[in-house]
Protein backbone atom coordinates (compact mmCIF):
# COMPACT_ATOMS: atom_id res chain seq x y z
CA UNK A 1 0.00 0.00 0.00
CA UNK A 2 1.45 3.62 -0.81
CA UNK A 3 0.86 6.34 1.56
CA UNK A 4 1.57 9.80 -0.37
CA UNK A 5 1.90 13.08 1.70
CA UNK A 6 3.25 16.47 -0.27
CA UNK A 7 2.92 19.98 0.39
CA UNK A 8 0.78 21.21 -2.57
CA UNK A 9 0.85 25.30 -2.63
CA UNK A 10 1.98 24.60 1.14
CA UNK A 11 -1.52 24.23 2.42
CA UNK A 12 -3.00 20.67 1.41
CA UNK A 13 -2.21 17.21 2.82
CA UNK A 14 -3.25 14.54 -0.14
CA UNK A 15 -3.33 10.64 0.94
CA UNK A 16 -3.94 7.89 -1.18
CA UNK A 17 -4.97 4.52 0.25
CA UNK A 18 -6.58 1.68 -1.89
CA UNK A 19 -6.77 3.63 -4.66
CA UNK A 20 -8.84 6.56 -2.60
CA UNK A 21 -7.92 10.22 -2.34
CA UNK A 22 -9.48 12.28 0.15
CA UNK A 23 -8.34 15.71 1.07
CA UNK A 24 -7.11 16.37 4.99
CA UNK A 25 -8.76 19.21 7.10
CA UNK A 26 -7.24 21.39 9.49
CA UNK A 27 -8.04 18.70 12.44
CA UNK A 28 -4.54 17.04 11.45
CA UNK A 29 -2.89 19.73 13.12
CA UNK A 30 -0.02 18.18 15.06
CA UNK A 31 -0.04 15.12 12.36
CA UNK A 32 3.23 12.87 13.27
CA UNK A 33 4.43 9.80 10.62
CA UNK A 34 7.57 8.12 11.30
CA UNK A 35 9.34 6.30 8.43
CA UNK A 36 12.84 5.09 7.22
CA UNK A 37 14.13 7.13 4.15
CA UNK A 38 15.04 5.49 1.07
CA UNK A 39 15.09 8.29 -1.36
CA UNK A 40 16.12 11.88 -1.34
CA UNK A 41 15.34 14.64 -3.55
CA UNK A 42 15.96 17.94 -3.25
CA UNK A 43 13.41 18.74 -0.51
CA UNK A 44 11.42 15.55 -1.18
CA UNK A 45 11.84 12.43 0.61
CA UNK A 46 10.69 9.31 0.09
CA UNK A 47 9.53 6.91 3.32
CA UNK A 48 9.16 3.25 4.54
CA UNK A 49 6.12 4.22 7.36
CA UNK A 50 6.60 2.00 10.25
CA UNK A 51 6.63 2.57 13.93
CA UNK A 52 9.01 3.25 16.52
CA UNK A 53 9.32 0.98 19.46
CA UNK A 54 11.33 0.91 22.88
CA UNK A 55 13.06 -2.64 24.06
CA UNK A 56 14.14 -3.27 27.63
CA UNK A 57 18.34 -3.81 27.47
CA UNK A 58 18.14 -6.27 30.42
CA UNK A 59 19.28 -9.79 31.43
CA UNK A 60 17.08 -12.13 31.49
CA UNK A 61 16.60 -12.33 34.98
CA UNK A 62 15.05 -8.87 34.56
CA UNK A 63 18.04 -7.11 36.77
CA UNK A 64 20.18 -3.87 35.25
CA UNK A 65 23.03 -5.44 32.58
CA UNK A 66 26.32 -6.18 34.41
CA UNK A 67 28.63 -3.22 35.25
CA UNK A 68 32.08 -3.43 33.48
CA UNK A 69 34.76 -0.94 35.15
CA UNK A 70 33.99 2.33 35.55
CA UNK A 71 30.10 2.00 35.21
CA UNK A 72 30.38 0.50 31.98
CA UNK A 73 27.05 -1.52 31.54
CA UNK A 74 26.69 -4.73 29.34
CA UNK A 75 29.45 -3.61 27.19
CA UNK A 76 29.23 0.65 26.68
CA UNK A 77 31.69 2.10 28.94
CA UNK A 78 30.44 5.42 30.77
CA UNK A 79 32.55 7.99 32.12
CA UNK A 80 32.29 8.30 36.14
CA UNK A 81 29.52 10.97 35.92
CA UNK A 82 27.76 9.93 32.42
CA UNK A 83 24.05 9.65 31.95
CA UNK A 84 22.39 7.16 29.46
CA UNK A 85 22.43 8.90 26.30
CA UNK A 86 19.31 10.19 24.84
CA UNK A 87 18.02 6.40 23.01
CA UNK A 88 19.39 4.92 25.76
CA UNK A 89 17.20 6.58 28.59
CA UNK A 90 16.91 3.79 31.61
CA UNK A 91 18.72 1.33 29.80
CA UNK A 92 16.24 0.93 26.50
CA UNK A 93 17.01 0.87 23.09
CA UNK A 94 14.84 1.89 19.79
CA UNK A 95 13.80 -0.46 17.31
CA UNK A 96 11.84 0.48 14.01
CA UNK A 97 9.26 -1.70 12.21
CA UNK A 98 7.70 -1.09 8.73
CA UNK A 99 4.67 -1.27 7.76
CA UNK A 100 4.27 -1.65 4.21
CA UNK A 101 3.23 1.88 3.52
CA UNK A 102 5.05 4.30 1.70
CA UNK A 103 5.26 8.26 1.94
CA UNK A 104 6.41 10.96 -0.37
CA UNK A 105 6.82 14.37 1.90
CA UNK A 106 8.05 17.51 0.75
CA UNK A 107 10.21 18.72 3.76
CA UNK A 108 10.91 22.42 2.22
CA UNK A 109 10.39 25.48 5.15
CA UNK A 110 10.63 22.38 7.72
CA UNK A 111 12.79 22.80 10.93
CA UNK A 112 15.36 20.01 11.09
CA UNK A 113 16.89 18.43 14.24
CA UNK A 114 19.04 15.78 14.88
CA UNK A 115 19.84 14.41 18.64
CA UNK A 116 18.08 17.60 20.36
CA UNK A 117 20.39 19.67 18.20
CA UNK A 118 19.50 22.08 15.12
CA UNK A 119 20.29 20.28 11.57
CA UNK A 120 20.45 21.05 8.32
CA UNK A 121 17.92 19.07 5.93
CA UNK A 122 20.43 18.20 3.49
CA UNK A 123 21.68 16.14 6.01
CA UNK A 124 18.92 13.70 6.12
CA UNK A 125 20.00 10.56 3.99
CA UNK A 126 19.14 7.26 2.70
CA UNK A 127 18.40 4.88 5.85
CA UNK A 128 17.94 7.62 8.39
CA UNK A 129 15.03 7.77 10.11
CA UNK A 130 12.26 10.72 10.54
CA UNK A 131 9.72 11.69 12.92
CA UNK A 132 7.91 14.35 10.83
CA UNK A 133 4.95 16.82 12.58
CA UNK A 134 2.97 18.63 10.33
CA UNK A 135 0.39 21.85 11.19
CA UNK A 136 -3.07 22.64 10.85
CA UNK A 137 -2.59 24.02 7.16
CA UNK A 138 -0.99 20.19 6.51
CA UNK A 139 2.72 21.73 5.81
CA UNK A 140 5.42 19.78 7.44
CA UNK A 141 7.08 22.18 10.23
CA UNK A 142 9.93 20.44 11.90
CA UNK A 143 11.30 16.80 11.65
CA UNK A 144 13.62 14.83 13.86
CA UNK A 145 16.28 12.55 12.39
CA UNK A 146 16.38 9.76 14.92
CA UNK A 147 19.32 7.79 15.50
CA UNK A 148 20.82 4.87 17.00
CA UNK A 149 18.18 2.36 16.31
CA UNK A 150 17.59 -0.73 14.15
CA UNK A 151 15.44 -1.80 11.69
CA UNK A 152 13.55 -4.77 11.36
CA UNK A 153 14.18 -5.14 7.62
CA UNK A 154 18.00 -4.03 7.94
CA UNK A 155 20.19 -7.27 7.80
CA UNK A 156 22.37 -5.05 10.39
CA UNK A 157 19.17 -6.15 12.82
CA UNK A 158 20.12 -9.77 13.18
CA UNK A 159 23.78 -8.54 14.46
CA UNK A 160 22.89 -5.09 15.80
CA UNK A 161 25.43 -3.29 13.95
CA UNK A 162 24.75 0.49 13.38
CA UNK A 163 27.53 2.53 12.24
CA UNK A 164 25.92 5.88 11.95
CA UNK A 165 27.00 7.90 8.98
CA UNK A 166 30.47 9.99 7.72
CA UNK A 167 31.61 12.76 6.52
CA UNK A 168 34.08 10.97 3.63
CA UNK A 169 33.94 7.62 2.32
CA UNK A 170 36.12 5.62 0.47
CA UNK A 171 34.64 2.52 -0.97
CA UNK A 172 36.71 2.03 -3.89
CA UNK A 173 40.13 0.95 -3.86
CA UNK A 174 43.63 3.56 -3.80
CA UNK A 175 46.52 5.83 -2.37
CA UNK A 176 45.42 9.04 -0.72
CA UNK A 177 48.34 12.07 0.62
CA UNK A 178 48.35 14.76 2.53
CA UNK A 179 44.18 14.85 2.85
CA UNK A 180 42.26 15.99 5.52
CA UNK A 181 39.28 14.92 6.66
CA UNK A 182 36.69 17.00 9.29
CA UNK A 183 33.62 15.83 10.63
CA UNK A 184 31.87 17.93 13.34
CA UNK A 185 28.74 15.52 12.54
CA UNK A 186 26.59 13.69 14.86
CA UNK A 187 26.90 9.82 14.88
CA UNK A 188 29.38 10.91 11.86
CA UNK A 189 32.98 9.53 11.33
CA UNK A 190 35.14 12.01 10.02
CA UNK A 191 36.61 9.34 7.58
CA UNK A 192 35.06 5.51 6.84
CA UNK A 193 36.87 3.12 5.25
CA UNK A 194 34.31 0.54 3.43
CA UNK A 195 35.50 -2.55 2.21
CA UNK A 196 38.08 -0.69 0.08
CA UNK A 197 41.91 -1.62 -0.06
CA UNK A 198 43.44 1.89 1.40
CA UNK A 199 46.79 3.73 1.50
CA UNK A 200 46.38 6.49 3.65
CA UNK A 201 49.78 8.84 3.99
CA UNK A 202 50.26 12.10 5.64
CA UNK A 203 46.40 12.33 6.17
CA UNK A 204 45.07 14.29 9.40
CA UNK A 205 41.46 12.78 10.44
CA UNK A 206 39.75 15.25 12.98
CA UNK A 207 36.35 14.17 14.63
CA UNK A 208 36.38 17.61 16.72
CA UNK A 209 32.33 17.97 17.11
CA UNK A 210 29.20 16.30 17.08
CA UNK A 211 27.03 14.06 19.76
CA UNK A 212 26.39 10.47 20.14
CA UNK A 213 23.23 8.90 20.04
CA UNK A 214 24.16 5.75 21.51
CA UNK A 215 27.35 4.69 23.40
CA UNK A 216 27.17 1.30 22.72
CA UNK A 217 27.25 1.47 18.96
CA UNK A 218 30.18 3.51 19.46
CA UNK A 219 32.12 1.38 21.66
CA UNK A 220 31.22 -1.72 19.18
CA UNK A 221 30.90 -0.88 16.09
CA UNK A 222 33.06 2.46 15.37
CA UNK A 223 30.16 5.05 15.42
CA UNK A 224 31.49 8.78 16.16
CA UNK A 225 35.07 7.54 15.89
CA UNK A 226 37.71 9.67 13.95
CA UNK A 227 38.52 6.98 11.40
CA UNK A 228 36.45 3.80 10.87
CA UNK A 229 37.84 0.77 8.83
CA UNK A 230 34.73 -1.54 8.56
CA UNK A 231 33.46 -4.79 6.19
CA UNK A 232 36.42 -6.58 5.38
CA UNK A 233 38.66 -2.87 4.57
CA UNK A 234 42.42 -3.23 4.25
CA UNK A 235 43.99 -0.22 5.52
CA UNK A 236 47.34 1.22 5.72
CA UNK A 237 47.26 4.54 7.41
CA UNK A 238 51.60 6.01 8.41
CA UNK A 239 52.59 9.86 9.12
CA UNK A 240 49.10 10.49 10.04
CA UNK A 241 47.49 12.86 12.71
CA UNK A 242 43.94 11.87 14.15
CA UNK A 243 42.54 13.96 16.74
CA UNK A 244 39.00 13.65 18.55
CA UNK A 245 36.77 15.98 20.63
CA UNK A 246 33.60 14.26 20.68
CA UNK A 247 32.11 11.66 22.67
CA UNK A 248 33.18 8.08 21.34
CA UNK A 249 35.77 9.51 19.42
CA UNK A 250 37.93 6.70 18.98
CA UNK A 251 41.16 7.60 17.31
CA UNK A 252 41.24 4.85 14.92
CA UNK A 253 38.65 1.81 14.86
CA UNK A 254 38.91 -1.44 13.15
CA UNK A 255 35.19 -3.18 13.05
CA UNK A 256 34.75 -6.91 11.34
CA UNK A 257 36.11 -10.08 10.78
CA UNK A 258 38.06 -9.63 7.57
CA UNK A 259 39.06 -5.83 8.44
CA UNK A 260 42.76 -5.37 8.78
CA UNK A 261 44.43 -1.80 9.59
CA UNK A 262 47.98 -1.09 9.36
CA UNK A 263 49.27 2.31 10.96
CA UNK A 264 52.50 3.33 12.11
CA UNK A 265 54.44 6.80 12.65
CA UNK A 266 51.27 8.53 13.71
CA UNK A 267 49.55 10.30 16.93
CA UNK A 268 46.81 10.00 17.79
CA UNK A 269 45.11 12.61 20.27
CA UNK A 270 41.67 11.91 21.81
CA UNK A 271 40.09 14.06 24.53
CA UNK A 272 35.85 13.29 25.14
CA UNK A 273 34.80 10.15 26.96
CA UNK A 274 34.50 6.82 25.02
CA UNK A 275 37.62 7.65 23.00
CA UNK A 276 40.49 5.43 23.17
CA UNK A 277 43.30 5.48 21.12
CA UNK A 278 43.15 2.32 18.61
CA UNK A 279 39.91 0.37 18.89
CA UNK A 280 39.38 -3.20 17.68
CA UNK A 281 36.00 -4.84 17.70
CA UNK A 282 33.74 -7.68 16.02
CA UNK A 283 36.81 -9.72 14.66
CA UNK A 284 38.97 -7.18 13.18
CA UNK A 285 42.54 -6.70 13.32
CA UNK A 286 45.14 -3.97 14.32
CA UNK A 287 49.06 -3.71 13.63
CA UNK A 288 50.07 -0.59 15.38
CA UNK A 289 54.07 0.54 15.09
CA UNK A 290 55.54 3.46 16.57
CA UNK A 291 52.22 5.70 17.62
CA UNK A 292 52.03 8.29 20.18
CA UNK A 293 48.68 7.92 21.65
CA UNK A 294 47.31 10.29 24.46
CA UNK A 295 43.85 10.24 25.71
CA UNK A 296 41.73 12.29 28.50
CA UNK A 297 38.51 11.46 28.79
CA UNK A 298 37.36 8.53 31.05
CA UNK A 299 36.60 5.49 29.42
CA UNK A 300 39.23 6.16 27.20
CA UNK A 301 42.05 3.50 26.66
CA UNK A 302 44.72 4.27 24.52
CA UNK A 303 44.42 0.36 23.19
CA UNK A 304 41.07 -0.21 23.27
CA UNK A 305 38.88 -3.27 22.20
CA UNK A 306 35.51 -3.98 22.95
CA UNK A 307 32.64 -6.71 22.20
CA UNK A 308 33.50 -9.40 19.46
CA UNK A 309 37.41 -8.41 20.12
CA UNK A 310 40.43 -9.71 17.29
CA UNK A 311 43.87 -9.44 17.29
CA UNK A 312 45.83 -6.32 18.19
CA UNK A 313 49.98 -6.11 17.61
CA UNK A 314 51.82 -2.90 18.66
CA UNK A 315 55.25 -2.72 18.49
CA UNK A 316 57.44 0.80 19.69
CA UNK A 317 55.73 4.13 20.52
CA UNK A 318 53.80 5.86 23.76
CA UNK A 319 50.48 5.11 24.96
CA UNK A 320 48.89 7.19 27.50
CA UNK A 321 45.51 7.70 29.24
CA UNK A 322 44.59 10.61 31.66
CA UNK A 323 40.87 9.95 32.55
CA UNK A 324 39.50 7.52 35.27
CA UNK A 325 38.14 3.98 34.31
CA UNK A 326 40.88 4.73 31.25
CA UNK A 327 43.44 1.63 31.22
CA UNK A 328 46.53 2.00 28.87
CA UNK A 329 45.35 -1.44 27.60
CA UNK A 330 41.77 -3.05 27.98
CA UNK A 331 41.27 -6.31 26.03
CA UNK A 332 38.70 -8.09 25.28
CA UNK A 333 40.98 -9.17 22.83
CA UNK A 334 43.97 -11.33 21.60
CA UNK A 335 46.59 -8.01 22.28
CA UNK A 336 50.72 -8.37 22.46
CA UNK A 337 52.63 -5.49 22.75
CA UNK A 338 56.02 -4.76 22.51
CA UNK A 339 58.84 -2.13 23.10
CA UNK A 340 56.24 0.51 24.38
CA UNK A 341 55.74 2.86 26.81
CA UNK A 342 51.55 1.89 28.13
CA UNK A 343 51.14 4.80 31.10
CA UNK A 344 47.67 5.22 33.01
CA UNK A 345 47.84 8.57 35.00
CA UNK A 346 44.16 7.98 36.23
CA UNK A 347 43.54 4.50 36.28
CA UNK A 348 44.79 0.52 36.67
CA UNK A 349 47.13 0.11 33.64
CA UNK A 350 46.21 -3.50 32.20
CA UNK A 351 42.73 -5.03 32.02
CA UNK A 352 41.92 -8.16 30.72
CA UNK A 353 37.85 -9.46 30.20
CA UNK A 354 37.17 -12.84 29.90
CA UNK A 355 38.50 -15.48 27.30
CA UNK A 356 41.33 -12.62 26.04
CA UNK A 357 44.55 -11.90 26.65
CA UNK A 358 47.59 -9.47 27.34
CA UNK A 359 51.18 -10.35 25.81
CA UNK A 360 53.90 -8.19 26.68
CA UNK A 361 57.85 -7.79 25.50
CA UNK A 362 60.20 -5.24 26.84
CA UNK A 363 57.61 -2.99 27.86
CA UNK A 364 57.40 0.00 30.48
CA UNK A 365 53.65 -0.42 32.35
CA UNK A 366 53.01 2.16 34.88
CA UNK A 367 49.26 2.50 36.66
CA UNK A 368 48.04 4.91 39.47
CA UNK A 369 44.36 3.94 39.98
CA UNK A 370 42.24 6.46 41.95
CA UNK A 371 41.50 5.11 45.83
CA UNK A 372 38.01 7.38 45.01
CA UNK A 373 37.33 8.11 41.34
CA UNK A 374 35.76 5.26 39.02
CA UNK A 375 32.92 3.09 39.98
CA UNK A 376 34.96 0.10 40.58
CA UNK A 377 37.48 1.43 43.38
CA UNK A 378 35.06 1.00 45.61
CA UNK A 379 35.46 -2.95 45.47
CA UNK A 380 39.11 -2.80 44.68
CA UNK A 381 42.10 -1.09 43.71
CA UNK A 382 44.43 -2.26 41.97
CA UNK A 383 47.26 -2.19 38.80
CA UNK A 384 46.76 -5.17 36.66
CA UNK A 385 42.94 -6.13 36.72
CA UNK A 386 41.77 -9.68 35.10
CA UNK A 387 38.16 -10.55 35.37
CA UNK A 388 34.54 -11.86 33.50
CA UNK A 389 31.83 -9.04 33.43
CA UNK A 390 29.28 -11.16 32.38
CA UNK A 391 28.07 -8.77 30.15
CA UNK A 392 28.39 -10.75 27.32
CA UNK A 393 31.26 -8.85 25.66
CA UNK A 394 33.78 -11.50 26.11
CA UNK A 395 33.13 -15.07 26.15
CA UNK A 396 33.69 -16.92 29.33
CA UNK A 397 36.87 -18.52 29.58
CA UNK A 398 40.70 -18.63 30.29
CA UNK A 399 42.29 -14.98 30.63
CA UNK A 400 45.90 -14.92 29.90
CA UNK A 401 48.44 -12.32 30.67
CA UNK A 402 51.86 -12.63 29.87
CA UNK A 403 54.84 -10.22 30.52
CA UNK A 404 58.58 -10.97 29.88
CA UNK A 405 61.31 -8.03 30.62
CA UNK A 406 60.68 -4.34 30.76
CA UNK A 407 59.13 -3.03 34.15
CA UNK A 408 55.28 -2.86 35.82
CA UNK A 409 55.02 -0.36 38.46
CA UNK A 410 52.23 0.22 40.49
CA UNK A 411 51.40 3.65 42.23
CA UNK A 412 48.26 2.60 44.15
CA UNK A 413 46.61 -0.87 44.84
CA UNK A 414 47.18 -4.13 44.14
CA UNK A 415 49.37 -5.34 41.70
CA UNK A 416 47.20 -7.89 40.40
CA UNK A 417 43.77 -8.11 41.23
CA UNK A 418 41.80 -11.10 39.47
CA UNK A 419 38.27 -11.87 40.02
CA UNK A 420 35.24 -14.41 38.30
CA UNK A 421 37.27 -15.71 36.10
CA UNK A 422 40.28 -18.47 35.53
CA UNK A 423 43.56 -17.32 34.66
CA UNK A 424 47.14 -18.28 33.54
CA UNK A 425 49.76 -15.81 34.25
CA UNK A 426 53.05 -15.19 33.80
CA UNK A 427 56.10 -12.91 34.77
CA UNK A 428 59.36 -13.33 33.69
CA UNK A 429 62.64 -11.37 33.78
CA UNK A 430 60.40 -8.31 34.54
CA UNK A 431 60.99 -5.68 37.14
CA UNK A 432 58.42 -5.19 39.45
CA UNK A 433 57.54 -1.86 41.80
CA UNK A 434 54.94 -1.79 43.91
CA UNK A 435 54.79 1.90 45.41
CA UNK A 436 51.79 1.01 47.79
CA UNK A 437 53.02 -0.38 50.84
CA UNK A 438 49.88 -1.59 52.23
CA UNK A 439 48.71 -3.45 49.13
CA UNK A 440 49.05 -7.13 48.12
CA UNK A 441 51.31 -8.50 45.54
CA UNK A 442 48.38 -10.71 44.36
CA UNK A 443 44.64 -10.35 45.13
CA UNK A 444 42.44 -13.37 44.49
CA UNK A 445 39.16 -13.62 45.42
CA UNK A 446 35.31 -13.13 44.75
CA UNK A 447 33.46 -9.74 44.92
CA UNK A 448 30.23 -8.40 45.95
CA UNK A 449 28.59 -9.00 42.84
CA UNK A 450 27.23 -5.96 42.70
CA UNK A 451 28.10 -4.74 39.55
CA UNK A 452 26.71 -8.53 37.77
CA UNK A 453 30.27 -9.93 38.15
CA UNK A 454 28.67 -13.66 39.24
CA UNK A 455 26.97 -14.73 41.69
CA UNK A 456 28.19 -13.71 45.12
CA UNK A 457 29.86 -17.07 47.06
CA UNK A 458 30.45 -18.34 43.55
CA UNK A 459 32.47 -15.60 41.40
CA UNK A 460 35.79 -16.64 42.86
CA UNK A 461 38.93 -17.03 40.61
CA UNK A 462 41.28 -19.51 39.47
CA UNK A 463 44.76 -18.66 39.09
CA UNK A 464 47.88 -20.57 37.48
CA UNK A 465 50.98 -18.39 37.98
CA UNK A 466 54.31 -19.15 37.11
CA UNK A 467 57.44 -16.86 38.12
CA UNK A 468 60.11 -17.68 35.64
CA UNK A 469 63.59 -15.97 36.28
CA UNK A 470 61.48 -13.89 38.45
CA UNK A 471 61.95 -11.91 40.94
CA UNK A 472 58.87 -9.83 43.24
CA UNK A 473 57.85 -9.14 46.42
CA UNK A 474 54.67 -8.84 48.62
CA UNK A 475 51.83 -10.62 50.17
CA UNK A 476 49.46 -13.16 48.20
CA UNK A 477 45.78 -13.77 49.59
CA UNK A 478 43.49 -16.50 47.86
CA UNK A 479 39.75 -16.32 49.52
CA UNK A 480 38.17 -20.07 49.83
CA UNK A 481 36.11 -19.85 46.73
CA UNK A 482 39.22 -19.12 44.67
CA UNK A 483 42.41 -21.06 43.84
CA UNK A 484 46.41 -20.22 43.65
CA UNK A 485 48.45 -22.57 41.85
CA UNK A 486 52.07 -20.89 41.59
CA UNK A 487 54.91 -22.22 40.58
CA UNK A 488 58.94 -20.72 41.32
CA UNK A 489 60.82 -21.56 38.23
CA UNK A 490 63.98 -20.76 36.98
CA UNK A 491 66.23 -19.14 39.51
CA UNK A 492 62.85 -16.76 40.73
CA UNK A 493 62.96 -15.42 44.21
CA UNK A 494 59.87 -14.50 46.09
CA UNK A 495 60.21 -12.49 48.92
CA UNK A 496 56.63 -12.46 51.12
CA UNK A 497 53.56 -14.12 52.48
CA UNK A 498 51.13 -16.09 51.27
CA UNK A 499 47.78 -16.69 53.28
CA UNK A 500 44.17 -18.25 52.86
CA UNK A 501 41.48 -16.16 53.47
CA UNK A 502 37.50 -16.40 54.11
CA UNK A 503 35.10 -15.75 51.30
CA UNK A 504 33.01 -12.45 52.65
CA UNK A 505 30.23 -13.72 51.29
CA UNK A 506 30.44 -17.64 52.93
CA UNK A 507 30.61 -19.37 49.87
CA UNK A 508 31.43 -23.07 49.27
CA UNK A 509 35.51 -23.82 50.08
CA UNK A 510 37.13 -25.14 47.25
CA UNK A 511 40.01 -28.20 47.41
CA UNK A 512 43.63 -27.11 46.88
CA UNK A 513 43.61 -23.41 47.52
CA UNK A 514 47.25 -22.56 47.75
CA UNK A 515 49.45 -25.48 45.56
CA UNK A 516 53.56 -23.73 46.02
CA UNK A 517 56.00 -25.59 44.20
CA UNK A 518 59.37 -24.53 44.38
CA UNK A 519 61.85 -25.85 41.96
CA UNK A 520 65.06 -26.36 42.49
CA UNK A 521 67.47 -23.35 42.83
CA UNK A 522 64.73 -20.53 43.49
CA UNK A 523 64.12 -19.06 46.74
CA UNK A 524 61.13 -18.12 48.92
CA UNK A 525 61.66 -15.02 51.38
CA UNK A 526 59.28 -15.36 54.14
CA UNK A 527 58.26 -11.76 55.80
CA UNK A 528 55.10 -13.21 57.77
CA UNK A 529 53.27 -16.68 58.85
CA UNK A 530 51.71 -17.89 56.14
CA UNK A 531 49.11 -21.12 55.34
CA UNK A 532 48.92 -22.91 52.29
CA UNK A 533 47.22 -25.85 51.05
CA UNK A 534 50.31 -27.77 49.65
CA UNK A 535 53.78 -26.66 49.46
CA UNK A 536 56.16 -28.87 47.45
CA UNK A 537 59.82 -27.51 47.80
CA UNK A 538 62.96 -28.47 46.07
CA UNK A 539 64.63 -25.34 46.36
CA UNK A 540 64.79 -22.62 49.12
CA UNK A 541 62.39 -21.19 52.04
CA UNK A 542 64.64 -18.98 53.97
CA UNK A 543 61.97 -18.72 56.93
CA UNK A 544 63.45 -15.89 59.22
CA UNK A 545 61.25 -16.87 62.38
CA UNK A 546 57.79 -17.70 60.57
CA UNK A 547 56.21 -20.12 60.14
CA UNK A 548 53.77 -21.86 56.83
CA UNK A 549 51.08 -24.19 58.02
CA UNK A 550 49.44 -26.48 55.30
CA UNK A 551 46.06 -27.31 55.57
CA UNK A 552 45.49 -30.22 53.54
CA UNK A 553 43.39 -30.65 50.69
CA UNK A 554 39.60 -29.57 51.13
CA UNK A 555 40.25 -28.01 54.89
CA UNK A 556 40.40 -24.87 55.67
Amino acid sequence: MKRIICSICTAFLILSLAGCKTEATTDDAGKMVTGKVSEVTGTTVTLQLGELKEMERTEEDGQAPPEKPGGETAGGEAGEDMQAPPDMQGGRGITFTESGEEAIVDIAGASVKKVSKEAAAEEIAVNDILKITFNNKNEAVSVEIITGCMTENDPDRTNGVVQGGSANTIDEDGDYTGVVYVSEGDDENALRIDGAEVSLDKIKADKSAGATSNTENGDFYGVNAAVLATNGADVTIKNAEITSAAQNGNGIFSYGNGTTVNVSDTTITTSADNSGGIQTTGGGVTNAERLTIDTSGNSSAAIRSDRGGGTVSVNAGSYTSNGYNSPAVYSTADITVKNASLTAKNSEALVIEGKNAIILENCDVTGNMSDTKGASSDENVHNVMIYQSMSGDADVGTSTFSMTGGTLTSQNGDMFYVTNTHSILTLSGVSIKNQDDSAYFMNICGNSSLRGWGTAGKNGAQVEFTADAQSFSGNIVVDTISTLNMILKNKSEFTGTVNIVDNTAGGTVESDLAVIEIEEGCTWNLTGDCTVTRLVNKGTINDNGYTITELGTGEN
